[in-house]
């Protein structure tokens, strides 16, 4: 059985977002963080009873034209009565700022908005393929912002990619412009705060770093942007966001509800960067791929995929890691016995638990160096199942017999 392959298994998708924001009950509604949400995505205030409600209109919308009633406390009798017309009305508006705010208020959330700076399209240009990019590289900026919150590392490769997608399941995205010029994405203070206060340090640091770079031709400055959260991660995503356009921004507004982290600053000045800043951008992605050392590590995992060239000899082994290491899968190179061991452990669905070192080429998915291969010790009922399916091989039988602890008699031994 020198080629076999197990199929893995499949792993949750990000739910969709939904198209419609959920509109919360007036009675959860804060007419402060309410005022404050439709200030920010462009609703003008345009009079009203001076200490009791406001008139607010959506961009563009001329005087006179729809408008929201908004009490400014709920001390008067028709505050929830205001509240609810609002929400009604929010719901129903068509206009984009009106989804933007109801999501503010039913999810307390971090508002990040991407901005670039593209030419205008040509006639016949389809427009999807602008925002697609945009999609991307926004994206990638918030999955290196969450690798970042995991841990520090000039290039992060697979290591926590698993945790730091999952902390980006609940964010909801706006929706795109129509020229794909700007995206605003709304991650949730309770589970998403450190992801957006790692990413803000990161972008500064990274902004710095560049600054440095491109003012001495020296390159010291992005070591130590990496205890800010500068990765390689984070470059392409700049990288990514900047191409094929005049410039590019990140603007971060903290939850008007929650407000902003101790220690930061209530408006974080936005993040720019030009297409002049690309080449450091790059060069720094290429130092820190060669920099980051190998890690000694001890994975446990299933084996999912063996592969050799002839009967004998050494072969390539893939493992699905259950614990050692922060990444999904491995891939290993084994001699011959400890191949043979890999192929029965698989035959009779047990994990192996191997030593070497996790290399950074790949994105430390390779494991080099591999030692001490070894089944995992399992319960009686596996144990008895696998002696059972190892009968015919003796001398392997006896292999897992002292690995999966021994006769009954030592066992028992106290």
């Amino acid at each position: 059985m020198d080629r076999y392959r197990r199929e893995p298994v499949p792993t949750p998708t990000t739910p969709p977002v939904p198209a419609t924001p959920p509109v919360p009950s007036p009675d959860e509604v804060d007419p402060a963080v309410l005022g404050a949400l439709l200030a920010r995505h462009g609703w003008r205030r345009r009079g009203g009873a001076v200490g009791q409600y406001g008139r607010w209109t959506p961009p563009g919308d001329p005087a006179g034209g729809t408008s929201l009633l908004v009490p400014q406390s709920r001390e008067f009798p028709d505050s929830a009565d205001l509240l609810g017309e609002v929400m009604t009305a929010l719901a129903r508006s068509a206009a984009p700022s009106a989804r933007e705010v109801l999501i503010g208020l039913a999810v307390p959330s971090d508002e990040i908005r991407w901005r670039r700076e593209v030419p205008e399209p040509r006639a016949g240009a389809p427009a999807w393929s602008a925002q697609e990019r945009l999609r991307t590289a926004a994206r990638a900026t918030l999955l290196a912002g969450a690798l970042a919150a995991r841990g520090r590392a000039g290039y992060h490769g697979a290591r926590h990619r698993r945790e730091a997608e999952a902390a980006l399941e609940r964010v909801l995205v706006g929706p795109a412009g129509p020229d794909g010029r700007e995206l605003t994405v709304f991650v949730p203070v309770e589970r998403g705060r450190a992801v957006t206060a790692t990413l803000l340090r990161a972008l500064y640091g990274l902004r710095d770093a560049v600054d440095y770079q491109r003012a001495t031709g020296r390159q010291e400055a992005f070591d130590a942007a990496v205890e800010a959260g500068v990765s390689r991660e984070l470059t392409e995503a700049v990288v990514a966001l900047v191409e094929g356009t005049e410039g590019a921004r990140v603007a971060l507004e903290w939850s008007p509800g929650a407000g902003p982290p101790r220690g930061s600053a209530a408006r974080p000045d936005p993040v720019e960067f030009s297409p002049g800043d690309l080449p450091a951008l790059r060069e720094a992605g290429a130092r820190y791929e060669r920099a980051e050392p190998p890690v000694p590590v001890r994975v446990t995992g299933a084996v999912t995929r063996l592969r050799r060239t002839g009967p004998g000899g050494p072969g390539t082994v893939r493992l699905r890691v259950l614990a050692g290491a922060e990444v999904a899968q491995v891939r290993i190179t084994l001699e011959e016995d400890d191949y043979r061991i890999a192929v029965h452990a698989h035959l009779v669905g047990l994990p192996i638990r191997v030593s070497g070192r996790l290399e950074s080429r790949g994105g430390f998915r390779r494991i080099t160096g591999a030692t001490d291969v070894t089944p995992v010790q399992v319960d009686e009922a596996e144990r008895d199942r696998l002696l059972k399916s190892m009968q015919e091989h003796l001398g392997v039988a006896a292999f897992f017999e002292e690995a999966c602890g021994g006769p009954e008699e030592a066992r028992d031994e106290p």
